[in-house]
């Protein structure tokens, strides 16, 4: 995903690549529309079961690389994962994500939930699930 490529999104971006990065900004991550998410490739090895579709798009990328926030959106189905470190929260769908070892998280609507760089996850999406993110490197 390209962080320069905001389509229609109300989120200030900087044109020079010198510029600091945007201190607050606002998205209605729920209203915004699947035609602005971008097609995001999930690995055939990840998929344990359905035909699930990643989409996102990236708000603001730190100029290093270390920070991103952004909305992602998964369809149906059950994959796995390995985290990084990521603070989201769930604006709509729900999902059921088994961290191996660890926990069990129901998420849903209004859930705000912390991921540890390295946890290695399996979702069962229930509903199409959109989250907002910010995952630091």
């Amino acid at each position: 995903m390209s962080t320069s490529d905001h389509g229609d999104v109300p989120v200030p971006a900087s044109d020079s690549p010198s510029a600091p990065a945007p201190a607050s900004f606002a998205v209605s991550v729920p209203d915004l529309p699947d035609a602005e998410l971008e097609a995001e490739e999930l690995d055939p090895a990840q998929i344990v079961s359905g035909e699930p579709v990643v989409t996102g798009k990236v708000l603001w990328e730190a100029e290093d690389g270390s920070q991103v926030r952004g909305i992602w959106q998964i369809t149906p189905g059950v994959v796995t994962d390995t985290e990084a470190n990521e603070l989201f929260v769930v604006v709509s769908g729900r999902a059921t994500i088994e961290v191996e070892g660890g926990a069990t998280l129901e998420v849903g609507p209004g859930s705000a939930c912390v991921l540890r760089e390295g946890d290695k996850t399996t979702w069962t999406v229930h509903e199409t699930l959109r989250k907002a993110y910010h995952i630091s490197y």
